[in-house]
């Protein structure tokens, strides 16, 4: 079978595509044979080598996988053959493997697939898991509205669908005229340009001069980052959840937030890696992702499809912000 596979760490020419012998299933495992694989913003930083849950080296990256289960190891029961499924990394004991044509992975890992979720919207699901966790589960409280940064792209679009699918009023901020059309295209009504739109005077006109419960932001230095906190109303929160833009703002964050004392704001950096040892949440978080697909209810937009060969063109297409929705590799 083809495989993508990394012998060290770097840039995305460390992505080379190799051949290995199709594996074999030990006990309590099942073979999956994939449909589609999906590209996320932890398999760069894999690549890059600076992921804090880093696979032991060499290895197969990728986090997630839609396929067919098409063997079944000694003892593997409550599934079958030809039963579609989704595999997530975040229920195996280490991160990556699915750039891969198939994988062998324990049975209690698997999530079922309903037949209305296709194969490649099935590989956003983890997205949307992760969605459902900034949104109740980051230690912040309900929102009533929100700000999205990275609009576009799979986290984004899927926090901002999310939201509206639960009522919470979605704002997403992108970079682009473009970025903003797919947006739009997707359902998101509010959706801001960076750098071209007054983000404070357009969020406060959208929320009554009130401002945002919560501000989900992707990381970055200094002003831009600073900036979200006039974005939010009093008690909000600015959550950080990605560190591709930059580990923490390289300005004075504290004297920022003692500066608007009057609002009594919050800075909070999230990982979904809070749910490691929940088993129970991080898995019902992802069976509400699936029933709200299949009802129709979550629509992923139409994914940028790339032959599992190109995963080194992926990701430099992803580095330079040159994708719109999901990036999934066809396995071929």
């Amino acid at each position: 079978m083809k495989v993508i596979q990394m012998q060290k760490a770097g840039g995305p020419g460390v992505l080379e595509l190799a051949e290995k012998p199709l594996p074999e299933p030990a006990a309590g495992e099942v073979r999956v044979l994939a449909q589609a694989i999906g590209i996320s913003s932890a398999d760069l930083l894999v690549r890059k080598g600076v992921y804090n849950w880093m696979p032991p080296l060499p290895a197969i990256p990728g986090n997630e996988m839609a396929g067919i289960v098409d063997a079944l190891g000694r003892g593997a029961t409550g599934v079958r053959a030809g039963q579609r499924v989704l595999v997530s990394s975040r229920e195996l004991t280490f991160r990556g493997g699915c750039y891969a044509q198939a994988i062998c992975v324990p049975v209690k890992s698997l999530y079922r697939l309903p037949k209305a979720i296709a194969p490649n919207d099935a590989v956003s699901l983890p997205n949307y898991q992760l969605a459902g966790a900034l949104l109740y589960e980051s230690g912040v409280r309900k929102p009533g509205s929100i700000v999205a940064y990275g609009a576009s792209g799979g986290v984004g679009m899927a926090l901002l669908q999310l939201a509206a699918c639960d009522g919470i009023t979605a704002i997403g901020i992108v970079s682009t005229e473009g970025k903003r059309a797919f947006v739009q295209r997707a359902g998101i009504g509010h959706v801001l340009i960076r750098g071209q739109d007054d983000l404070r005077e357009r969020v406060m006109a959208l929320t009554g001069g009130r401002g945002v419960d919560v501000v989900y932001a992707m990381g970055g230095p200094g002003a831009d980052f600073i900036g979200n906190l006039d974005l939010l109303a009093p008690l909000g929160t600015v959550v950080s959840f990605a560190v591709l833009g930059g580990l923490m703002p390289d300005a004075d964050l504290y004297g920022a937030l003692r500066q608007r004392l009057g609002k009594s704001l919050g800075v909070r950096c999230y990982s979904i890696h809070t749910l490691d040892h929940d088993h129970e949440l991080r898995r019902a978080l992802m069976e509400r992702a699936i029933k709200l697909m299949a009802a129709g209810r979550l629509r992923p937009p139409s994914p940028t499809l790339l032959p599992l060969a190109e995963a080194a063109r992926a990701h430099e297409m992803m580095e330079a912000g040159r994708t719109v929705g999901k990036v999934v590799l066809v396995p071929g």
